[in-house]
């Protein structure tokens, strides 16, 4: 189990790694940073001094060593449109973010999982036959396509939802929250059902594949030989069996909404890491875009790392099929 472990690690740190890279050369092939950062005031003499405070005349393995030592304690630099420090513009968007992935996650498995169970159970009839035509409706429907349509419904014409922004929010520490406050929570609904769709679609789809699954068994037909009820088979049976791929899934899935947040956070004006994002590409902020692509792919690899050992974990045959 501790090879096992160590591999994963291994792994890990070899991908963040080449990750680091291509941040790296995102920053030698998006211009001088000097040239950016200066000003029509500046001397020539101005700005080679600021070259050399940059490290920008060492070669290019002592500046990529550079990158990644910093990258590693946090370090990203300075933003180029603001002045400020990268990783606290990060950390004052993160709480929006990570709290809008939060509430569609839980939309998506609070609503995915019983349509799941209703298309499985009642598969052949025509609610059922009409959710899993909706359903192909909201994996082709492209995220920005939804926002906009639940801006235009429920903002323009009803006007029962605000369209844009965060709300008021609560500061608990370093951490923000629109979720104790009406207007945080009214701001949150649109975007949340926005982001979450695409989820929705996912998990009910394979809910009622594992179902249809999982009622196939030999388990299954010998609980119903017995005279076992319906609802005892269907719930406590096979729901319960299939369930795992589910939080595999999202678990997995919760890195993709944070990266794909980007659209819906546009689209919403919803003040997260999604945003600043766009922004930094609008002023070629290159700290703050290099930055962004090595917090995604580290949450993206630690989750996939977590799941790869919690597997291993639960089925020892996993470990010795990667020996």
């Amino acid at each position: 189990m501790l090879v096992f472990i160590l591999k994963r690690l291994f792994n890990a740190a070899m991908v963040m790694l080449a990750v680091a890279f291509l941040a790296f050369l995102i920053f030698r092939a998006a211009g001088d940073p000097v040239e950016i950062m200066a000003n029509d005031q500046m001397s020539i003499e101005d700005k080679e001094a600021l070259r050399d405070s940059l490290g920008l005349n060492d070669s290019f393995v002592t500046q990529y060593l550079r990158f990644v030592g910093n990258a590693a304690r946090g370090d990203f630099g300075i933003s180029y449109r603001n002045g400020q420090k990268v990783l606290g513009l990060i950390a004052d968007r993160f709480p929006a973010t990570m709290e809008l992935v939060l509430v569609a996650t839980i939309l998506s498995l609070v609503i995915g999982i019983p349509l799941g169970v209703l298309t499985a159970i009642h598969r052949g009839r025509w609610h059922a036959e009409a959710l899993q035509f909706v359903s192909i409706i909201g994996v082709s429907l492209p995220s920005f396509v939804v926002g906009i349509l639940l801006i235009l419904v429920f903002s323009v014409i009803l006007g029962i939802a605000p369209a844009f922004g965060r709300g008021e929010v609560v500061d608990l520490g370093w951490w923000s929250t629109g979720l104790l406050t009406p207007s945080g929570r009214a701001a949150l609904v649109l975007p949340a059902i926005s982001l979450s769709l695409y989820q929705i679609t996912l998990i009910m789809r394979l809910v009622r594949a594992e179902m249809m699954e999982v009622m196939r068994s030999d388990f299954v037909k010998f609980a119903r030989a017995r005279g076992v009820p319906r609802w005892r088979i269907q719930f406590r049976h096979a729901l319960k069996n299939c369930l795992m791929p589910v939080i595999t899934m999202t678990a997995m899935n919760v890195g993709a909404l944070i990266a794909f947040a980007l659209i819906t956070e546009t689209v919403f004006q919803w003040p997260g890491m999604g945003m600043l994002f766009i922004q930094a590409v609008t002023f070629l902020d290159i700290p703050v875009m290099a930055a962004y692509l090595c917090i995604i792919s580290f949450i993206f690899v630690t989750l996939n790392t977590v799941v790869d050992i919690a597997y291993a974990v639960i089925d020892p045959r996993l470990r010795h099929a990667t020996r």
